[in-house]
């Protein structure tokens, strides 16, 4: 099984994937993470036969090797299209908020960390389609192996973290004007909160990334594979990914959301029905993203913590899946720009005077005198004195309480 080098998750595809040779060309799949998890003795009195078969032969009935062939086009067109997609969205995002990074508003500010943190593990997506294309085979080394997974483990933790922040300060500063602000522009507040996050989420993903390794099997793969407490590691990683990464940003997304949503109605300045339907589908894409992925890992803790309570077709299927949703999780890298900036007025402005400042300033004498006019768009682009400034208005959320 393929996948990205995902956040230490990675040694659960080596546990399924193990091949055991049972005479002249049978393979056979092999419960090895078992061999990790139960004492000799328990092991060899738990394979109980029926018919002289092993359990775990007899018990699985899904074929699912033309399926992982059709799944691995599948999900190089997908990375394809995150990559690509994804590349050009956030970087504009950047390029255009760039300038504005330290008189940003906080919820400008939030967008910008999570562009920067999103445009990471787009930047190492071309690693994860050429192993899916090569089914979990690793040709890059020992320091890329674990330089890309934690790169992904960083994005993982710290984009989720600063969308909750933004979401936060964005109800915050609607509801109540007179609270204080997380990233207020002035002091050092702000990039110490910043910096925070980043740190936390750099811990998280190092917890994982310790044990992150090059191994070689029938062919070098990148996976974590702790040497002692194997199940102990892996019930941790799982179950402080669900809690750090989903169920507290997702209590803090949906419920601002939903309080805003409320308050909205009552702006005066909103659109209508058109804003009040926006901000749910902020939650509605974050929980469509995430949900999946965490249902799968928290499916699989549970078959590592007791492996004989889920059946053997469901393991499987499982372990299949879990590429599906991971590829699914990562189209929030181009869910959160249109969202939270390309649906903003103020960010397009933003966006046509940044490409207007790059337009070159000498051109034929109609488009000089075009843009010199007083009623030119954008204020007379080409002459200095009356070029438009950058707004600090928010580019977050279709400007509702901008």
């Amino acid at each position: 099984m393929s996948h990205l080098v995902s956040a230490g998750f990675k040694h659960k595809t080596l546990q399924k994937t193990a091949r055991l040779q049972q005479g002249p060309g049978l393979f056979i799949t092999s419960l090895h993470h078992h061999n990790k998890t139960m004492s000799g003795y328990e092991h060899n009195h738990s394979l109980d036969y029926y018919n002289g078969t092993p359990w775990y032969l007899h018990e699985c009935t899904l074929q699912l090797r033309t399926a992982g062939d059709y799944r691995r086009i599948a999900l190089f067109l997908v990375y394809l299209f995150i990559f690509m997609v994804g590349l050009l969205e956030n970087g504009l995002v950047v390029w255009v908020n760039w300038r504005r990074r330290h008189s940003a508003n906080g919820v400008l500010f939030c967008i910008i960390n999570v562009s920067l943190s999103d445009l990471m593990v787009i930047v190492i997506l071309p690693f994860f389609m050429m192993e899916v294309t090569m089914d979990k085979v690793w040709l890059w080394g020992r320091f890329l192996c674990k330089v890309t997974n934690l790169i992904y483990a960083v994005n993982f933790y710290s984009s989720t973290f600063f969308l909750a922040f933004m979401t936060l300060e964005r109800y915050l500063s609607l509801t109540r004007p007179s609270f204080p602000a997380f990233f207020p522009v002035v002091g050092r507040r702000r990039w110490v909160l910043c910096g925070g996050l980043w740190a936390l989420s750099l811990f998280l993903a190092l917890m994982e990334n310790v044990h992150v390794d090059l191994l070689e099997w029938d062919e070098p793969g990148c996976y974590m594979m702790p040497e002692h407490n194997y199940t102990e590691w892996f019930v941790s990683v799982g179950f402080l990914c669900l809690i750090f990464q989903f169920l507290g940003p997702a209590a803090v997304i949906v419920t601002c959301n939903v309080l805003l949503a409320r308050a909205v109605k009552t702006a005066p300045d909103v659109q209508g029905r058109r804003d009040v339907w926006l901000v749910h589908v902020y939650s509605l894409v974050f929980v469509m993203c995430w949900l999946p992925f965490h249902l799968v890992m928290l499916l699989m803790v549970i078959d590592d913590i007791d492996p004989f309570l889920l059946s053997c077709n469901t393991v499987e299927l499982l372990y299949f899946s879990f590429n599906v949703v991971q590829s699914v999780s990562l189209l929030h890298c181009v869910a959160n720009p249109i969202l939270y900036n390309f649906l903003s007025k103020s960010f397009r402005g933003n966006l046509i005077n940044t490409v207007v400042d790059y337009l070159p300033r000498e051109g034929p004498a109609d488009w000089v005198g075009a843009a010199t006019r007083p009623n030119a768009p954008n204020g007379g682009g080409l002459d200095p004195g009356k070029q438009r400034k950058l707004s600090n208005a928010s580019t977050s959320q279709s400007d509702i309480g901008s």
